[in-house]
């Protein structure tokens, strides 16, 4: 599975997959922690559905960057995503954005 990412700075952009289940959620997290950043952005916006594993994932993900001294953070404009993200009390650990610009500057404010 092909995950398509970019880099603003020192910031890792990680466009998750149309599915976001057991299978590609395992992909992204394999490629996220292959590239070694520890300022990372989830960008839901291409995302149809996610289960349980892709928000296990996420908070793995957000654990493991805080652990590197870093941060997850996920910017989807999505409404669906977004009230998953609400009921599941995801809200609560992960700072959600509306845009990804903002998610990205959101790590260096003066930009």
């Amino acid at each position: 599975m092909n995950i398509q990412t970019e880099v603003f700075g020192d910031v890792l952009v990680v466009h998750t997959p149309e599915e976001f289940n057991e299978e590609t959620a395992d992909a992204v997290q394999k490629c996220i922690e292959g590239l070694g950043y520890n300022r990372v952005v989830a960008d839901l916006d291409g995302t149809e559905s996610i289960d349980s594993q892709g928000l296990t994932m996420l908070l793995s993900l957000h654990e493991l960057m805080q652990a590197r001294g870093g941060d997850l953070k996920i910017a989807t404009t999505n409404t669906v995503n977004r009230k998953i993200l609400e009921i599941t009390r995801l809200d609560r650990d992960l700072e959600i954005f509306s845009g990804l610009v903002d998610a990205v500057k959101s790590y260096r404010p003066s930009l």
